[in-house]
């Protein structure tokens, strides 16, 4: 089961923290900096692979790989394959890539909740629910067209506003 997804820049600013194991915000803070100072004293040349029971507790472990400014981080359990979630973190990256043209720090601030929408068509509940970047694609942009819709619905009938002008 995966049990946290984080994407932090190289200051250790959080630009995306989602956890799926309820935590208080006080202890994800807590974990979040953990995180950070186990990435940023680690060379570039060691494993994306950590032992993360000291941070996360046991049968803990977590997946890193770093893209220009940005750590992209999975956190998960044993049931999990390790090279499985690094090819998820890529599917991620991919699909951000798609979306956002060539993804960066600020697309990643600006678009919070797309970004949650993809993350959420990925993994539900902590289970992987897809892995394919093209269908994820499909699922994002059937979300958007229905978000599209629901905004232009008019709260008021067109028959009743026209009375005014009148």
């Amino acid at each position: 089961m995966i049990k946290a997804v984080m994407v932090m820049n190289t200051q250790g600013k959080t630009r995306l923290a989602k956890f799926y194991e309820y935590l208080p915000v006080e202890k994800q803070q807590e974990l979040i900096r953990g995180v950070f100072a186990v990435l940023c004293s680690r060379a570039e040349n060691v494993s994306n692979f950590i032992d993360a029971e000291s941070i996360f507790g046991l049968d803990s472990r977590l997946v890193y790989k770093h893209f220009a400014t940005l750590y992209f981080v999975f956190v998960f359990d044993s049931s999990e394959n390790e090279l499985a979630v690094l090819d998820l973190i890529q599917v991620f990256v991919e699909t951000l890539d798609r979306c956002f043209k060539n993804v960066c720090e600020l697309d990643v601030v600006f678009n919070y909740s797309k970004v949650h929408t993809i993350l959420d068509v990925m993994i539900f509940g902590g289970q992987v629910v897809e892995t394919s970047s093209s269908e994820i694609m499909k699922a994002v942009e059937e979300i958007s067209k229905l978000e599209a819709a629901s905004n232009s619905i008019a709260l008021i009938p067109k028959s009743a506003s026209g009375w005014r002008s009148r």
